[in-house]
């Protein structure tokens, strides 16, 4: 069965965003980028809010931009197409290899493991990591903790009033200060 993971960069304090909606203090350095490469090759299908979406639309022309790096374009390459799925109530129509959820996220899960395919079902966003954990569909939460309390924001880890027990499967040290962690939901 296809693993349900949510990953995504976060503060000491355990935001994605700051207070202001910023998230500048998350820029990767070089290695970073390659650990979140090496993320998205073993994902098979990603699944994302209206924000996360909006703010890696960026992607769908970037290998168009002369200043890319290897590495840039890499990612470019792969996430383009990696298939997408969009969760939002206001958005009439996506691009690229995306398209709208007509369900509820829960039951779009459940499609996907049902159907063959290799690769992660990958959860992009708080607001949509919230719900899927809520549901106890989340099978792994992975983490790169970068070295910054922004005070305030949108948490990584949804408030759902569920305990989740979880069990270490990796961690190590990126770039001298961005930890990487990574939990199984023990089950």
């Amino acid at each position: 069965m296809r693993s349900v993971t949510y990953s995504m960069a976060i503060s000491l304090d355990g935001y994605i965003v700051g207070p202001d909606g910023s998230f500048d203090w998350s820029v990767p350095t070089e290695e970073v980028f390659r650990l979140a490469l090496d993320e998205v090759r073993g994902v098979g299908v990603h699944l994302m809010g209206r924000r996360l979406y909006e703010t890696m639309l960026y992607w769908e022309t970037a290998e168009q931009e002369q200043s890319l790096d290897d590495a840039e374009l890499e990612f470019a390459g792969v996430w383009n197409a990696l298939p997408k799925v969009v969760f939002s109530t206001t958005l009439r129509e996506v691009r690229g290899n995306a398209r709208l959820a007509t369900g509820g996220v829960a039951e779009e899960i459940e499609r996907l493991r049902a159907e063959p395919g290799d690769g992660d079902i990958a959860i992009g966003g708080a607001t949509l990591a919230a719900e899927v954990a809520a549901a106890g569909l989340i099978d792994e939460y992975r983490a790169r903790v970068y070295p910054v309390l922004v005070g305030g924001g949108i948490p990584f880890f949804p408030q759902h009033g569920r305990r989740a027990d979880l069990d270490l499967v990796e961690t190590r040290t990126v770039s001298s200060d961005v930890v990487y962690l990574r939990y199984r939901v023990a089950r």
